[in-house]
């Protein structure tokens, strides 16, 4: 249906398919099927009604605000053949629910997924790798689903952002029933959107369809949480297809909800291990936008002693004292250096005179 609407635009594609112009048995088949009972242009009409009445609008490709990045679907067969990526050409239409302009919103983006039975570990996560991209000015984007799905726009919603969430049903259609009032506050604060007009019911194969928007639309995808065999895994494999950054967050080795994450990282080396927003920026923002110093511990006063210094201080017992002709002979060093040397230790305050000798100064024994 996409190659025959690239071909001779929608209006043209629609009259031939009601001719019964068919390029092939398996379109007949699918185009009568659906057509039993049914008046396009009426379904249409009745349609666009209902999205006015919703405050809802039909966003298509020559549509200022349509989403360029999803248009990339349309070589994912090409660049990925396999079952996994048949039928996935990009989105005809898409519906959508919000103030925000689409372009724009899905411009900046990440999506944020992972499994619907998530724990308080994978919560946590979500929340403040959600929280931090809204911080950059970064959309978030998920699925709706229970979970990391709800716990990423439950979080950029608190953090004052624009969340989009990309559904399976008709962006009047809340699912699951339980999110109907995240659906609300989305659809108030960020978006809604479907390629199913509204009042499509969410069928299980659609979930999987819809996966394949997340993964295009956006810069990259962070997989948070996810289940040996999960919809979440799926989505990484379209991303990675698509040439996306791929984002994985490990978990600990004895939760079943990270296994399919340490799996993306063991068998797909182009994949990212993140472990916090500022991770996920460096890896999807511009060169040099983001960047971090490497963790490192809290530093000590003796980290910055030169050689000898160092030597000198480590021949000090840790307790007592020591004269400093014998402090010379445990370091290794001339009894010249040694003095000087503890000079600069005294102003460090790392040790301390004591009847003519040597200790370690009573702070730098605590400070350990």
């Amino acid at each position: 249906m996409w190659a025959l609407v690239q071909e001779h635009g929608a209006p043209a594609t629609l009259e031939r398919l009601l001719a019964e112009e068919f390029p092939d048995d398996a379109t007949r088949n699918s185009v009568l099927a659906k057509r039993k009972g049914l008046d396009p242009r009426r379904f249409a009409e009745t349609t666009m009604h209902r999205a006015a009445r919703l405050g809802a609008r039909i966003v298509v490709p020559s549509d200022d605000e349509w989403p360029g990045r999803v248009d990339s679907l349309a070589l994912l067969e090409l660049e990925a053949p396999g079952r996994i990526n048949r039928d996935v050409r990009p989105p005809l239409c898409v519906w959508v629910r919000g103030g925000w302009q689409l372009g724009e919103a899905l411009d900046r983006s990440v999506a944020v997924v992972g499994a619907r039975a998530s724990t308080g570990y994978g919560n946590q996560v979500t929340y403040e790798l959600a929280y931090g991209l809204v911080e950059h000015g970064w959309t978030v984007v998920s699925g709706g689903a229970f979970g990391i799905d709800a716990a990423a726009h439950r979080a950029t919603l608190a953090a004052g952002g624009c969340t989009v969430a990309v559904l399976a049903c008709g962006v009047d259609r809340p699912y699951p029933s339980g999110n109907a009032g995240l659906f609300e506050r989305i659809s108030e604060k960020g978006l809604l959107i479907s390629e199913w007009p509204p009042g499509s019911e969410p069928l299980r194969h659609r979930f999987l369809i819809r996966n394949r928007v997340i993964a295009a639309a956006t810069v990259g995808t962070v997989v948070v949480e996810a289940a040996a065999r999960s919809g979440a895994a799926q989505t990484m494999s379209r991303v990675l297809a698509l040439r996306r950054t791929a984002m994985v967050v490990p978990g600990p080795v004895t939760s079943a909800m990270s296994v399919g994450c340490h799996e993306l990282l063991r068998s797909r080396p182009d994949a990212t291990l993140v472990t916090s927003a500022l991770d996920v920026l460096e890896a999807v923002g511009r060169m040099g936008e983001y960047d971090q110093p490497s963790p490192r511990g809290p530093e000590h006063r003796r980290d910055a002693l030169d050689e000898e210094s160092a030597l000198v201080l480590e021949a000090v017992p840790p307790r007592g004292s020591i004269a400093p002709e014998e402090l010379a002979a445990r370091a290794g060093l001339t009894l010249r250096t040694v003095l000087r040397r503890l000079s600069l230790l005294e102003v460090a305050g790392l040790v301390e005179r004591r009847d003519g000798e040597v200790a370690l100064a009573r702070r730098a024994k605590a400070a350990p």
